[in-house]
């Protein structure tokens, strides 16, 4: 939500006094965001601009033609009850972009929109310059990114690949904490292919090893072997590698959100409120509990179905030596691609949201939520669950 009625260009002047990020929480919220590179809920611009503006292909292919949208953090945003009339049409998680004033401090703060808000043209124009929304580049891979549930790299590089937008590299980054998590989980992956398809028999370093280099943006010719295996040319290759990097890490997000999604189905079933006894509240809670659980666990289940397919063509590499399945699915899986990362996009956004809800009330003294606070939260997933999935929540409901 813009603050204030000023350009931006004038607001950088104006920044170490007058940011449009007030209270202390804002501000210190923001900068903690300085220290962090992308992952499923932030594309941080900033930080991939004071670490790659000299790049050549970074300035040769930028995201946005904006500079200060080339610099600004991206965020899927849950919104506040205080926020909401800002989408009339009932929306909770939209896009959020923060313009920062100085990409290198962020404490001097920023200004902020969401993505399609009310009076967005308008903003956009005096904020940006937009003139023509539905020419202006920038625009258009705003709506995209909008679009998406998740702002995990591989699937918002497929979703902008679809939409005919093609920047460097360098924005589509596995964060350095996730793909340190990630190393020994790829390692194990693939170890069967190393041992056997490869023929350096039982291996654990070689598989690390390769494993870094599947994970990694710099493909090698330790990888050389790989793709005369599959028959790949260059650019084939390239794009498949970026494929399997990419149900690596689904594969490792849905390990890694069992513990937070049994949390939340055993909350839904448990979790007592507190507060008022108005019997449509109580009603809607009674209904939406078990038809959440049910949702999720659907969404579960159809991820890991996606999931033994890769299993069943990588064991046909790996183990039956018989490369042409996997080379297929490589070659034509982008659409089973972008249903699993916007599954696990879904299922990221309700496992997180419900630990920061029920951390914040593990604190000593704090009260349970109110049955309307507890609604709220449901209304939320709900959203998320039914509406990425193409179903109506009225109507599930009724």
């Amino acid at each position: 939500m813009i603050g204030t009625s000023l350009a931006f260009t004038d607001g950088l002047n104006r920044a170490a006094t007058d940011s449009d990020f007030t209270s202390t929480r804002e501000v210190r919220n923001l900068a903690n965001l300085n220290r962090t590179w992308s992952s499923c809920r932030v594309l941080n611009l900033a930080k991939i601009y004071t670490a790659y503006k000299d790049n050549e292909d970074y300035l040769a292919k930028p995201l946005f033609e904006h500079s200060a949208l080339n610099r600004a953090l991206i965020l899927k945003h849950t919104l506040r009850l205080d926020e909401r009339d800002l989408f009339p049409g009932g929306r909770r998680t939209v896009t959020k972009v923060i313009l920062p004033y100085d990409p290198y401090d962020l404490r001097l703060g920023g200004r902020s929109f969401f993505v399609r808000q009310t009076q967005y043209e308008p903003m956009m124009r005096t904020y940006l310059g937009i003139e023509d929304m539905g020419k202006n580049r920038d625009a258009k891979i705003l709506r995209c990114i909008d679009e998406l549930p998740s702002l995990d790299p591989f699937l918002l590089r497929e979703h902008l690949d679809k939409a005919g937008c093609n920047p460097s590299g360098v924005y589509f980054q596995i964060s350095p904490q996730d793909l340190k998590a990630m190393t020994a989980f790829t390692a194990r992956e693939i170890e069967n292919l190393v041992n056997v398809a490869l023929g350096q028999g039982k291996n654990s370093k070689g598989a690390t090893r390769l494993g870094n280099k599947i994970l990694s943006d710099n493909l090698s010719k330790t990888l050389a072997p790989l793709q005369m295996t599959l028959q790949m040319s260059d650019e084939e290759f390239q794009e498949g590698i970026m494929c399997w990097r990419g149900f690596l890490y689904y594969k490792w997000c849905h390990v890694e959100l069992q513990s937070g999604l049994r949390d939340v189905l055993g909350g839904l079933g448990s979790y007592r409120t507190s507060g008022s006894y108005d019997e449509a509240m109580r009603g809607y809670l009674k209904k939406a509990r078990p038809r959440i659980a049910k949702a999720v666990v659907e969404i579960i289940n159809d991820a890991r179905d996606t999931l033994d397919h890769y299993d069943q063509v990588y064991h046909a590499l790996a183990v039956r030596r018989d490369p042409e399945p996997f080379r297929q699915f490589l070659l034509f899986g982008s659409e089973l691609f972008i249903e699993l990362g916007h599954k696990i996009g879904i299922l990221n956004h309700i496992s997180s949201f419900w630990k920061y809800r029920m951390a914040r009330l593990n604190r000593k003294g704090a009260k349970p939520l109110q049955d309307i606070e507890f609604a709220d939260m449901l209304v939320d997933f709900e959203a998320s669950l039914f509406n990425n999935l193409k179903k109506d929540p009225m109507r599930q409901r009724a």
